[in-house]
Parts: C-alpha cells; sequence; structure tokens
C-alpha cells in the first residue's frame, strides 16, 4: 500500500480492535483533563495526531511535565518526559484499566505520582482486542484525514479550533466559528452562543454502523438540507441532522483526497452564505 492512500476500514472486520483502541484513548483523554488546565470548549481532554500517534501533547506537573501518546507503529502507549527520555508499554489485548494501572505504576518510577485513581476507567466486561495490522490501517486513514482537515481550514476565517480527536465519540473533528452571535443565547453559555459548522469523521456509531465524514450547523439554517452536496454524500436526518459522505464510498473515488476537500468546502460556503451576513466570494480553500 503506497504512503497516502485510504485503507479499508469497514467496521465489521476490526470493531473489537476499533473498541480496544477507542478504550484507550479515552484513557489518554481522563489523565489530560485531570492534570491539563481547563480550556474554551473542553479542548483540554481532546487528543492531537502526530506523526508517531495520537498524543496528549505535553502536560503540565508539578515542576515537570510529561506526555503521552499512542504509537501504532511501535504498538504501545508510551511515556515521554520533559528531558526526552520515552517509555513504552507494549499493547498486548490489555484493557483500557489494565492499562492505566501500567501508566501509573511507570509514572511513580519516574517519581510522577498524580492522584488519577477516581479517574482511571474500570474493568470492562468485554474481550480485547488490539490486532497491530488494523491499527496499523487506523492510522493511515487518520494521519491522512487529520492533514486534510488542516489544509481545508487553513484559509477559514474568523476562526477554528484544532483539528482534535474526542476520546468519548472516538472522532476526529473541527469546528468553525462564523463570529456571530446566536440571538437569545446568554453570552455566558459558552458551547451555545456562537453560530458555528462542525467536521468531522467517525470510525462509525449506532447510528451509522460504517466510517464516514460528518458536517453539522448550529444553529441549523432550515434551508441548508436543500444544498447539493457531492457524488455520494447525503443528508441525514436520525437522532441527529447533517451532511454525511461515507468512507467506503470515499475511498473507491478516483480521487478520494480532493473529493473530501471538496465535501468540506462546498458544504462550508454553504453555510457560510446561510449563517453570515457576510457574502462568500467563492474561492477555493
Amino acid at each position: 500500500m503506497l504512503p497516502g492512500e485510504f485503507p479499508d476500514l469497514k467496521l465489521e472486520y476490526w470493531r473489537p480492535t476499533r473498541d480496544t483502541i477507542h478504550g484507550y484513548a479515552k484513557l489518554l483523554g481522563v489523565v489530560r483533563g485531570a492534570l491539563t488546565p481547563r480550556q474554551k470548549h473542553w479542548w483540554h481532554i481532546s487528543l492531537r495526531v502526530e506523526p508517531y500517534g495520537i498524543t496528549t501533547t505535553e502536560i503540565p506537573f508539578d515542576k515537570t511535565g510529561f506526555e503521552l501518546y499512542l504509537d501504532f507503529t511501535g504498538h504501545s502507549l508510551v511515556i515521554r518526559t520533559r528531558n526526552g527520555d520515552s517509555h513504552p508499554i507494549p499493547l498486548e489485548n490489555q484493557s483500557a484499566a489494565a492499562l492505566g494501572r501500567q501508566t501509573l505504576e511507570l509514572l511513580g518510577k519516574l517519581g510522577i505520582r498524580p492522584e488519577l485513581n477516581n479517574v482511571i476507567p474500570s474493568d470492562a466486561k468485554q474481550d480485547n482486542n488490539y490486532d497491530p495490522k488494523a491499527a496499523e490501517r487506523f492510522w493511515q486513514a487518520l494521519f491522512r484525514i487529520d492533514a486534510i482537515f488542516k489544509r481545508f481550514k487553513q484559509h477559514l476565517i474568523p476562526a477554528t479550533s484544532p483539528v482534535q480527536l474526542w476520546p468519548h465519540h472516538f472522532d476526529i473533528a473541527m469546528v468553525w466559528f462564523t463570529g456571530e452571535l446566536v440571538p437569545g443565547v446568554d453570552l455566558n453559555d459558552e458551547e451555545a452562543a456562537e453560530k458555528q459548522m462542525n467536521f468531522g469523521f467517525s470510525t462509525g456509531d449506532e447510528t451509522i454502523p460504517d466510517p464516514y465524514f460528518y458536517i453539522t450547523a448550529y444553529p441549523l439554517p432550515k434551508k441548508l438540507a436543500d444544498t447539493d452536496l457531492v457524488p455520494d454524500a447525503r443528508w441525514h436526518t436520525q437522532n441527529w441532522q447533517g451532511a454525511i459522505l461515507p468512507y467506503q464510498a470515499l475511498i473507491k473515488s478516483g480521487n478520494p483526497a480532493e473529493k473530501l476537500l471538496q465535501f468540506l468546502e462546498k458544504t462550508h460556503l454553504a453555510g457560510q452564505r446561510l449563517m453570515t451576513k457576510r457574502i462568500p466570494d467563492g474561492s477555493k480553500h
């Protein structure tokens, strides 16, 4: 498989590994959330994509700091200290709770002893399965998607969130803020006061059982669903409303990266026309 290709991620073939990685990502999220100073929009609990895997970024602790990351090439959870030393814990089908205990034990040996007993996940009554090949396919897709989202967001104004992985729902996403307030909403309501669009990717969930890209808007303009979408994309209306593009349809296209960009750009421009007073120039991002 050539670098940059989108691998097959049909969920029925790797669900046990997806669920195991999801548990590991939640572990990273609760550790980061417990020790990182609060940020707006809960950005202190989300994770970031880096060339080596999914990372908490540096977590400050006492007079030092450390980073936790899932390495999907070396297949380990790695603790990297501020002085640059790396300490791996092999991923060997252990539960998220067991991995959490291993992490705390290793941190203690490094002289880092945070009080995290109340946030480490409990043992789940399910089989844990970590298939390295499936993990590598997921990582290849995630790294590619992260790069395309960052390319898409670089010219958006006035503001966007980071491209970030949310451990709870296990999706990678970014938010575009229109810069305009929602009428009648309390300015102190951080999550609901500003008009916004959310662009993301999910590996599959209860409503859509296979990987998909999604775009939602808040507040949802009445005419947004009348917008023409790129081929294979559609409007979703069950449980939540938004535009979706199935991942499997994307990877069968001649140029998946360009098609994904068109999906993001075209839907964003439609939302911008309906949600703001500015007139978009129609230029390509």
